[in-house]
């Protein structure tokens, strides 16, 4: 968690003990003096935003853009300047619930779905105990400021550890846990709560977080920090006697139990405790014999209420009803709820007052307060703000050895910057940023393993195909999006706002974030292909449309051409049009009778025959079973292939032999090329692309292109040896 206070820049790291589930919506961070960066990891619900629709629109849109790039480059500028202060290092963990939606009026606060508002503070910093600088609470991370620790289920865990991993922000480490076998400790407890079984995780910290981790902060994903963490941490040092539990009083009347009538709460001291924000002594409550204890009460209080409304939270306040002793009573400003029936307006005076905002109500965004339409103004601007700014170590404090990122160092010190091509080469060696499933994604591939995925990519540009292909592909679709954060956030209306998209759970989205000056056209198709899990996939591209039942057509040729025991590519003939309105042709005969009155062509036939002139037409307008044909130079088409095919070369970025270099790989491995006689796709016109662009105006990327290839060229020539010669000399003769 990183936090700061005003007027001063810090980066404070700490040893984060986070409790994720399946339904994981918002984790946030933030950085120096620039507030809080989230990091979405799940759909929101539908708020009152459009698609990118009319001329207006998109043009706002665009001026946003560039606002939030203009703000990004004036924070790099400022993140360029040595750090003014050192680092702080404190453990927290945090709670999220489950997708379940059963009705609450507060409480924890989990909800799928939704976000939190991100808030700047704007009062100077409250002179708190001091944190001794890089104290770390939890010995195993002694060198390791940032720590967190991930309770989820295995979908949640390969979403989290990709964005870590490629995120490769400097000494955060991540450990996680599962969930499925957390359940059995609190799934014979009935919730009514929203949260579900999920809601009720935080009951078993003591027994799941490691037994020398002594203290941590607990934490709702629906938190956003508006202060310096140090001064909450600080906060440890106030407690006394046998106080285990820091708590802020719930801010409103639903533990006096006069919501309505017949309202009837678990019972509570006073107005009860809200436990959005927890700071738990975890040592001196495995000695008190926690489990025991809640479990006792739970036990108990069960027998009469028969259920828990607000989930974890019942069983805290009714524990501590009985034990008053356990609580450290928080000032209300480090959680205060925007929940249904909210009292929290009493307890500050300006919004400058706050250090935490808990959007506990399940409405989030929607919720009725004063300041909402300040918090939710500044939190949607936040969510645009570049993630790739915490990259930059801030702090001095010794951190655990990356050895990710040492080897990623090496790797590029290794490199000439002297050589002309030095901006390509490096690029292959980039980590970018990348959040899989954006989106919510759901599907169960068929029993008799035939399915088929569609596996393209795009940027922002591109992004008005994707309403069509959804409408001529039904089956799964994994893409890879190039965006920067304010496009992902661009991106997420825009799906919001879009029934054909919202209608589609099984469609894959996976933000792969800008960095670098180049397209990573090759880096993309891989992130989706990884994540196809269907037999085979269809290696397409954004600006084509699949023929209308293309997707059961491949399915029974899996069958008919025995792909499951032979490496095949089966080749889709690919077509194109020049006209932006289409009468998409419904069948063969019909695309025949539309190339013959040239309202279509064969793709590229103008420009770059060579590409798929091997897919031979001719012999495709009369074809009626498939057809075998031979690897030529430069061939380029479409294929099915089983999952496991070779990935694309990564040396090869925008423009220029990035499918020639794949094709050529899967002629070396031997796959046969198989003409199907009834498949057809077809290229829909766009704008070139800024890479073409570069490509037909820089003579300099031209000769760099030259120079990947023939590398290329070499090390197929050492790892196929004799059978690899003739793409030399197929080159040459080109």
């Amino acid at each position: 968690m990183l936090g700061m206070c005003r007027g001063r820049r810090k980066f404070l790291a700490a040893s984060l003990a986070l409790l994720v589930i399946p339904a994981l919506t918002w984790l946030y961070l933030s950085v120096g003096s620039f507030q809080v960066k989230p990091v979405p990891l799940s759909p929101l619900e539908a708020q009152s935003s459009a698609s990118i629709g009319g001329t207006g629109e998109r043009q706002a849109l665009e001026l946003r853009v560039r606002a939030v790039e203009e703000e990004n480059r004036a924070l790099r500028r400022e993140l360029s300047r040595p750090p003014k202060s050192p680092s702080a290092h404190f453990p927290i963990s945090s709670h999220r619930g489950n997708q379940s939606r059963t009705h609450s009026e507060e409480g924890t606060g989990d909800n799928e779905g939704q976000k939190a508002a991100a808030v700047g503070n704007s009062s100077d910093c409250v002179q708190q105990p001091v944190v001794d600088k890089c104290e770390v609470r939890h010995e195993e991370i002694l060198r390791n400021p940032l720590h967190f620790h991930f309770i989820t289920d295995s979908i949640a865990q390969q979403i989290l550890s990709s964005l870590f991993y490629t995120w490769m922000v400097p000494a955060v480490r991540v450990d996680f846990y599962d969930a499925d076998e957390l359940k059995s400790e609190v799934s014979w407890i009935p919730n009514k709560h929203y949260s579900g079984i999920y809601g009720l995780m935080k009951l078993v910290l003591t027994k799941t977080l490691p037994s020398n981790l002594q203290r941590v902060i607990v934490l709702d994903t629906d938190i956003t920090f508006a202060t310096d963490i140090a001064e909450l941490w600080a906060v440890f040092h106030k407690f006394k006697g046998q106080q285990v539990l820091g708590l802020v009083e719930n801010q409103s009347d639903w533990y006096l139990g006069n919501l309505w009538k017949n309202h009837r709460p678990w019972p509570a001291l006073g107005r009860g405790f809200n436990t959005g924000v927890i700071l738990l002594l975890l040592d001196r409550l495995r000695k008190l014999r926690w489990e025991q204890m809640w479990r006792l009460t739970a036990e108990r209080e069960l027998m009469s209420m028969l259920s828990t409304s607000l989930a974890d939270q019942d069983i805290f306040n009714a524990v501590i009803k009985q034990n008053p002793f356990l609580v450290h009573q928080l000032p209300c400003f480090w959680n205060v709820q925007l929940s249904d029936h909210t009292r929290s307006e009493k307890c500050y005076k300006d919004v400058s007052d706050l250090k935490v905002i808990h959007w506990n109500s399940p409405k989030k965004l929607r919720v009725k307060n004063k300041h909402v339409e300040f918090f939710r103004n500044l939190y949607l601007t936040f969510l645009e703000y570049d993630g790739n700014l915490l990259r930059r170590e801030l702090f001095g404090c010794p951190s655990e050895v990356d050895h990710n990122s040492e080897n990623l160092q090496k790797t590029l010190s290794e490199l000439d910057e002297d050589d002309p091509c030095y901006e390509f080469r490096r690029e292959r060696f980039t980590v970018h940023r990348t959040h899989l499933y954006f989106l919510h994604y759901e599907y169960e591939p068929s029993s008799d393993n035939t399915d088929v995925t569609l596996v393209a990519q795009l940027s922002m540009d591109r992004l008005q195909m994707l309403e069509a292909i959804c409408k001529h592909w039904e089956g799964p679709i994994s893409l890879a999006l190039y965006l920067s954060d304010a496009e992902a956030q661009q991106f997420l209306r825009y799906a919001q706002g879009s029934e054909v998209l919202m209608s589609r759970g099984n469609v894959g989205y996976h933000i792969v974030y800008k960095e670098g000056q180049f397209y990573p056209v090759n880096l993309l198709r891989n992130v989706a292909m990884q994540q196809v899990n269907t037999p085979y996939m269809f290696l397409s591209d954004i600006d084509f449309l699949p023929m209308y039942g293309l997707f059961e057509y491949l399915r029974k040729s899996v069958v008919q051409l025995d792909m499951a025991n032979t490496k095949k590519a089966l080749v889709v003939p690919a077509f194109e049009t020049l006209r932006y309105r289409l009468s998409y042709p419904k069948s063969k005969a019909e695309l025949l009778s539309q190339l013959d009155m040239g309202t279509l062509f064969t793709f590229r036939y103008h420009v770059w025959t060579k590409g798929h002139a091997p897919t031979n037409f001719a012999k495709w307008r009369t074809a009626t079973t498939p057809y075998r044909v031979q690897w030529e130079a430069d061939f380029e088409p479409y294929v099915m292939v089983r999952r496991d095919c070779p990935e694309y070369d990564r040396r090869f970025v925008g423009f220029g032999w990035n499918k020639v270099a794949h094709i050529m790989e899967l002629d070396a491995q031997e796959y046969e090329f198989v003409v199907l006689p009834n498949a057809y796709m077809i290229h829909m016109p766009h704008a070139p692309s800024f890479d073409i662009t570069k490509f037909r105006s820089n003579k300099q990327y031209r000769v760099c292109l030259k120079t990947l290839k023939e590398e290329f060229q070499q090390n197929m020539s050492r790892r196929f040896g004799f059978a690899a010669l003739k793409y030399m000399t197929a080159e040459n003769n080109s």
